[in-house]
């Protein structure tokens, strides 16, 4: 096991991984921007070191200073997190070339599902349905318009290294894939690099299923059931849910065997989630049908759901894993108990487009004792703090485990109505309106639209 670790990463991240350090008995080495020196979550740390000024581009996205602090701090292993580097292969394959063990799959793996194109292919052969599109990326606008065409309208261009919503374009006929393919590519190549764009059926209205999988170095592997994170706006998820209540215990338990053993045959390693949209009962492609989206290469935002209908701590078994320790878990021994809702409470404000909003937190209360079931704040912030323009907007996540989902959501509503957050504007009252609509109680919700919000003008 490594004795001292270093976390690329910052805030809430940060925390997270450094809880799971100590459960290990390892020291958790931490780096910092000059907007991050004085944070709280920095003093979580044995040791920390300043990589830059305030800008991610000056700091936590700068792989050689970060590898660089590694060895000054005698740090064996690096874990990222999620967000900034956790993804990029480049920086993986670096921690590699200098002795220094990344926490995480592969460069090799991770450079493979980094691209749509290699990911579904890889996926596809390893035994998973992929929605209808092109093979690869498109050569020019004339293979796009034939692909559209053969594949049926409306179809959606896709950014082939891209991610959170960026560089994708719908279209609904020909004169508009023509027009958008040349948009999209250049979009493609200004965000990600890469001008390489692929096609697929638009799915309308379908649902955004995920499947947590754990596999060690010598191809065991489990999954930990599947996430609902439909509730997105922009393509980014707001509010997750495990299990997912568009699925039966049979379908479930297919999934999920499923995605553990294409995982496996891939060769990939220690913690992924495995996404799947689910089409609409309506859609006339593959109606219910589960199609592979794509593999995100480490831990998501969203696992502790996971953790808490497992009792897994995906964190440390991510660490145990890059150490070399064997999955002693078989599927088995996994046990789903009861329902988890989860939360992202972000600086932002619903009602003007979800603008980011930064400031200080002149309150920022919490009481875990509210509602019927159980409460869990993974948050890295404290009254007092500011929260600084440059990064993410995620103040923290609020995560309820009950015995049944009518319970569960019963818990996160009055844990979110008891919150006490103050000095900057919150999705609070966007998550209030969603556990109290008529759409998210039945479970009958899709991508298309946020359930409950904008909130219904009361009548005279």
């Amino acid at each position: 096991m490594f004795h001292r670790l270093l976390i690329a990463n910052r805030g809430e991240v940060a925390s997270r991984i450094a809880r799971a350090c100590r459960s290990l008995d390892i020291q958790p080495i931490g780096v910092v921007s000059e907007a991050d020196a004085d944070s709280a979550w920095a003093k979580e740390m044995d040791e920390v070191c300043c990589i830059g000024p305030g800008a991610p581009t000056d700091s936590y996205l700068r792989g050689e200073r970060i590898l660089q602090a590694a060895k000054q701090m005698r740090a064996t292993a690096i874990h990222p997190g999620w967000g900034f580097l956790a993804e990029n292969a480049q920086f993986a394959a670096l921690c590699k070339q200098h002795g220094v063990t990344f926490v995480g799959p592969s460069p090799e793996l991770m450079a493979r599902m980094g691209l749509k194109s290699p990911a579904k292919a890889a996926m596809r052969a390893a035994g998973l349905p992929v929605i209808p599109g092109s093979d690869g990326p498109l050569a020019n606008t004339e293979e796009a318009a034939r692909v559209a065409a053969e594949v049926g309208f409306p179809v959606i261009l896709k950014a082939d290294a891209g991610g959170g919503g960026r560089g994708m374009r719908l279209c609904h006929n020909d004169a508009e894939v023509r027009e958008s393919f040349a948009l999209c590519s250049t979009e493609a190549l200004a965000n990600f690099g890469s001008a390489s764009v692929y096609l697929e059926k638009y799915l309308a209205g379908g649902r955004h299923i995920e499947v947590q999988v754990l596999v060690d170095n010598y191809g065991n592997a489990i999954h930990l059931g599947e996430r609902e994170c439909s509730v997105q706006r922009r393509h980014q998820k707001l509010t997750e849910e495990s299990p997912s209540p568009a699925l039966t215990d049979d379908e479930r338990r297919e999934l999920g065997a499923m995605a553990a053993e294409a995982a496996r045959r891939v060769g990939y390693t220690g913690a992924g989630t495995i996404e799947f949209l689910r089409a609409s009962p309506n859609e006339e492609v593959g109606p219910g049908k589960l199609y592979f989206m794509e593999m995100n290469t480490r831990l998501q935002v969203e696992h502790p759901v996971s953790e808490l209908v497992t009792g897994i701590d995906l964190a440390a078994w991510q660490i145990r894993i890059a150490a070399g320790e064997t999955l002693d878990l078989t599927q088995d021994d996994i046990e789903f108990r009861g329902h988890a809702v989860e939360a992202r409470i972000n600086a932002e404000d619903p009602t003007l487009d979800f603008r980011p909003s930064p400031g200080t937190l002149t309150k920022f209360n919490f009481d875990l004792s509210a509602g019927p079931g159980k409460l869990r704040l993974d948050t890295h912030l404290k009254q007092g703090e500011t929260v600084p323009p440059h990064y993410d907007s995620l103040l923290g996540k609020l995560i309820a485990w009950g015995e049944t989902r009518d319970e569960a959501i019963a818990t996160l509503l009055a844990g979110l109505q008891a919150a006490q957050v103050e000095g900057l504007p919150t999705t609070i009252s966007l998550h209030e309106s969603v556990l109290q609509s008529a759409a998210f109680q039945s479970g009958d919700y899709d991508t298309a639209s946020i359930p409950g919000w904008p909130p219904v003008a009361a009548s005279n």
